[in-house]
């Protein structure tokens, strides 16, 4: 999303907010809050300490996965600079150290050891998550990044089999300075909710990669905000007006939402931002008078509206840590009727097509929410909302909205 850049490291983030009806429910609107992180220019971005930690057991065995691997580490050593160093930890039926820490500058080495990976064995994950933050902490940089990446399917049966003693040993790694990034390549048996946890709880990102195009994306186009954090446990905690909003839901995030109280909590861990990388919530509305789903309680009694300056539906805070910082700083901007356009078509058109993403989930994850909005619509508004779609991405979404189109005819035909 092309959102506005933030000037300083200092404070990285701007918000991009707007309000819009929405597309699936009359008398219903959407608030788009956009937020895009600081990018950190590569001259002058900090040294990368990178332990590599790849699942090798025989669930890796396919075309999606192992060799998708192997391309996409490969990929990711092309972009590193010469003071950077990796080191290789795999792991199956046991694990094992199949690099130490080693400069980028010595590639060819590098990328021997990644072509000559092969699958077998069962799944010992956790012994080797053991021996790759050990690695990472041999060659622990202060003023650097330390990352562990972890590229599996998800398949974790040996070694710490309790997830919460799995998250916890992640999350104490990170107190360390040493982040975690995992990377889940190919179907079947990957675990979405863990390598999610994980990541968020070692301060790092998940991805899900399946094709070369995506491994591209996200370790050649999209290095920096992979692997070098702009800020960490960021949270975003929006107050809707009771004076405008009767009602509001957000629009997905269900596995990151965050205890109210736990916002000023800087104990509380949350996920971190990338260089570069842009984060996009919808909130849909009901303004008051509007349209609502729930109504009052018997004995409640009404709250007088809090007394605000202009015209607000609501205000956004953002609270974050710079990466090397244990206490948070803040960032907050009204949603005001400045930022509204009253019709659907004349929203931006980044805010159109994250609706046109949003429908499609709505649809896909039952229907509860989506009103009328059939495949058909949400074709429409994708496919006008494009844009120039320099590396292909948004059109992907269109066909993948496509396929689904086809499937659902076919799924009726044969009823």
């Amino acid at each position: 999303y092309d959102y506005a850049r933030p000037r300083t490291a200092e404070q990285p983030f701007s918000t991009n907010l707007s309000v819009f009806p929405s597309p699936w429910a009359e008398g219903r609107k959407i608030v788009r809050i956009g937020i895009r992180g600081y990018a950190i220019e590569k001259a002058v971005r900090p040294r990368a300490n990178l332990v590599f930690l790849i699942d090798t057991s025989g669930s890796m065995n396919a075309q999606n996965k192992l060799p998708l691997v192997r391309q996409s580490l490969s990929m990711l050593v092309d972009q590193l600079g010469e003071d950077d160093h990796v080191a290789i930890v795999t792991y199956a039926g046991s694990a094992g150290v199949a690099l130490e820490p080693t400069p980028a500058s010595e590639k060819r080495k590098i990328l021997s050891v990644i072509e000559r990976l092969g699958a077998g064995g069962s799944t010992a994950g956790a012994e080797g998550i053991r021996q790759a933050y050990a690695l990472a902490g041999q060659n622990l940089d202060p003023k650097g990044v330390n990352r562990v990446i972890l590229a599996t399917d998800g398949d974790f049966n040996i070694g710490i089999t309790n997830e919460n003693e799995l998250k916890g040993f992640v999350e104490r790694e990170r107190g360390k300075g040493i982040f975690l990034s995992v990377l889940g390549f190919g179907m079947g048996n990957y675990n979405d909710a863990l390598m999610q946890a994980l990541a968020q709880n070692g301060n790092g990102a998940a991805a899900y990669i399946d094709t070369v195009a995506e491994a591209r994306k996200t370790l050649v186009e999209e290095a920096t905000s992979t692997l070098f954090p702009i800020a960490k446990d960021v949270k975003i905690q929006v107050e809707f007006n009771p004076a405008a909003v009767a009602e509001y839901r957000l629009v997905g995030y269900e596995t990151r939402m965050l205890n109210r109280d736990d916002f000023n909590n800087d104990t509380v861990d949350a996920g971190d931002v990338g260089s570069g990388q842009t984060v996009t919530a919808l909130y849909e509305i009901v303004p008051v008078g509007g349209p609502r789903t729930i109504g009052d309680l018997r004995y409640s009694t009404p709250r007088a509206p809090t007394p605000v300056q202009g015209s607000e539906y609501g205000f956004v805070k953002i609270r974050y840590k710079l990466p090397k910082a244990d206490t948070s700083r803040l960032i907050s901007a009204p949603i005001t009727t400045a930022s509204e356009v009253r019709r659907f078509e004349d929203a931006p058109r980044d805010a159109r097509f994250a609706a046109s993403v949003a429908a499609f989930s709505e649809i896909v994850s039952g229907g509860r929410y989506r009103g009328s909005m059939t495949y058909a619509d949400v074709l429409q508004i994708a496919s006008a909302s494009r844009g120039s779609d320099e590396f292909g991405y948004r059109t992907e979404f269109v066909q993948l909205v496509r396929a689904a189109k086809s499937a659902s005819s076919l799924a009726r035909l044969e009823r």
